[in-house]
């Protein structure tokens, strides 16, 4: 029931700047934590003393697909030493999760219905059939304890029970069998039931609550998409449920605020790295069952902005929470501006607040590479998103191989170049970006298009494709404006000072290049907008995709100063809005660069009188 299905993943090859990002990431934190960080170093997943819950699982999710779209043999058998080590623990009923027999009753499964997630993507990767049956034992293991009463959804599997619904998608995919479907019914039956909770998340308040928390929403958003995929039907629309996130929380770059919990429309609240990850793999589910091009705009706008925003430019250090307005990134030392959340979640660092994004910091960059190119039907290929990657494949029988050359998006423009064997009659289709005013392929200048239908016969062939659209002005809360050009939003940046911050706690050393840094700047920011004209220009740049201190993509403006103060409180934080928005100042062009590279930044902007 799905509109588009995703390539075997080891057909895809990234390439360009994205092929560079997941080297980076690979490189950094997250393609390192089973080296430097306890809770996977020596996880009881893998016979160790430490985390033997959502952790590994988490890293696992993103270090998989990582190891196998960069081919890196290292990371390969790293990936293949942890899964193997925890099927081999897996107990002879299925049971799988490293906790004691007499603790079962009293787990949460939230734990199991992740790594049944990663299994079933470890075996899209491998096609291992001893991870294969062990994912089937377990969830049929699950399904036994279930019907005995011997366990049951509670805590965060209660909220999260969707996930679920992955691995067993997966699962009947390859065996059709009817125990699947009905485990899912039984997890769905006894999982919670978000469309009872939305009228909660409109006024936020400073409570911690399960119904509320912006991980549990983010992921939430997919329900429709996997109940589609594996039933053909499903309960509630995700647009009825993320319009009402979205005009009570919604952020500039299409994120929700949730520091933990749902915080509002405030510009200096904040939005936790796991909600961005989570948010992205529902995008990109919710887009290929339901086809609705309103997600992979969403999507784009996620993955090119908030995505990179939340890490160093090495991705070593990572935020907690990132917010559109970061004036600075410093310990709080007494209440921190955040609703739910401590006084260091601002930080960079090796775990600042808790360690589940350290954990579960992976999966943005290599699951949207999965989704360079999705298949329509034996004889289509769809391009949702244009990235530097190629693809080596089979349709109906003949060889073909498409391969998309560009700098999107910080150019709005490729060259997709496609090789099919003789006889092959191919079908290529790329969506186009809702922002794009007009597109060009091979010269001819074409509007009002949702998607480009390209044919592709037996030889080569070649597209030069291009979108054309001025940068804009956004509305945001309190007559704030954003500025944006095709999916970039750009910021006003501070230059950063990082002060390194060594120490142990709880016995796991920060030292670098994984310690903690508080960010600060000398930097004037506050000011306005004076007018509507914008420049784009491309400077020099170096080979990091979103570097912070040599941008790919900027855009000139003018601004000029205003009197704008900080939080009343803080002297930290700015004001989420001016009183007066007038100017203070003679008016001066001032560089905007990409919201991802402006790690400290203004976003939301008054519009001078």
């Amino acid at each position: 029931m799905t509109v588009y299905r995703l390539f075997d993943p080891n057909q895809i090859v990234p390439e360009g700047w994205l092929k560079k990002q997941l080297e980076i990431q690979a490189e950094g934190l997250m393609g390192n934590l089973d080296k430097v960080w306890p809770d996977v170093k020596d996880s009881a997943w893998v016979g160790g003393n430490r985390d033997g819950w959502e952790r590994v699982p988490y890293w696992l999710d993103g270090f998989i697909p990582l190891a196998y779209l960069l081919r890196n043999g290292d990371m390969i058998c790293r990936a293949d030493r942890y899964v193997n080590g925890i099927l081999d623990r897996q107990r002879p009923d299925g049971w799988i999760c490293p906790c004691r027999e007499e603790d079962i009753p009293n787990y949460d499964l939230w734990a199991l219905l992740l790594i049944g997630k990663v299994l079933a993507l470890y075996c899209e990767f491998t096609g291992s059939e001893k991870a294969e049956k062990a994912l089937y034992r377990a969830m049929k293991n699950l399904k036994d304890l279930l019907d005995a009463g011997k366990v049951r959804l509670k805590n965060w599997g209660y909220y999260r029970w969707f996930e679920g619904l992955i691995p067993i998608e997966y699962l009947y995919r390859k065996y059709g069998e009817e125990w699947m479907l009905s485990l899912a019914s039984a997890l769905k039956e006894q999982g919670a039931k978000y469309e009872s909770y939305t009228d909660r998340w409109i006024v936020p308040l400073n409570v911690w609550t399960m119904e509320t928390h912006i991980v549990n929403l983010t992921m939430m958003l997919k329900t429709e998409a996997v109940e589609k995929a594996l039933f053909g039907k499903s309960g509630v629309s995700a647009a009825a449920e993320d319009a009402i996130l979205k005009k009570y929380n919604g952020t500039a770059v299409g994120l929700y605020t949730g520091d933990e919990c749902l915080a509002g429309i405030s510009n200096v609240q904040g939005t936790e790295l796991c909600s961005v990850n989570e948010l992205m793999y529902s995008l990109e589910w919710l887009y290929r069952v339901t086809g609705d091009e309103k997600w992979a705009d969403r999507l784009e706008t996620v993955a090119f902005n908030a995505l990179p925003a939340t890490f160093s430019d090495d991705m070593w250090t990572h935020q907690y929470l990132q917010m559109a307005n970061q004036i600075e990134c410093s310990y709080f030392p007494n209440k921190a501006i955040f609703r739910t959340n401590g006084g260091e979640s601002n930080l960079f660092g090796l775990e600042p607040n808790y360690g589940c994004c350290t954990a579960n910091g992976g999966q943005g960059w290599p699951k949207l590479a999965m989704n360079a190119f999705l298949r329509e039907d034996e004889s289509t290929v769809l391009l949702p998103v244009l990235m530097p990657a190629s693809l080596h494949t089979v349709m109906n029988g003949k060889r073909v191989s498409l391969r998309v050359v560009t700098e999107y998006p910080f150019r709005h423009a490729a060259v997709i170049f496609a090789d099919a064997e003789d006889g092959a009659e191919v079908i290529l289709k790329l969506r186009v970006p809702g922002w794009a005013e007009t597109v060009t392929v091979n010269g001819e200048t074409l509007t009002g298009k949702k998607y480009l239908t390209l044919k592709i016969g037996a030889g080569k062939t070649k597209f030069d494709i291009s979108y054309s659209a001025a940068p804009r002005m956004n509305n945001r809360p309190h007559g704030l404006k954003t500025v944006s050009w095709g999916p970039l939003v750009f910021a006003l940046p501070r230059k950063a000072e990082w002060l390194k911050h060594e120490f142990v706690r709880n016995d796991v050393e920060r030292k670098f290049p994984y310690c903690d840094y508080e960010l600060k700047s000398e930097d004037e920011w506050r000011y306005g907008f004076c007018g509507e004209e914008f420049s784009v220009d491309f400077p020099e740049s170096d080979d990091i995709p979103f570097s912070s201190t040599h941008p790919r993509v900027i855009l000139k403006a003018k601004l000029a100063p205003t009197n704008w103060g900080y939080a009343d409180g803080y002297t930290t934080v700015s004001d989420p809005f001016p009183k007066r928005c007038r100017k203070e100042g003679e008016a001066e062009t001032k560089t905007l660069i990409p919201y991802g590279c402006a790690k400290l930044r203004v976003t939301e902007i008054p519009s001078l009188k």
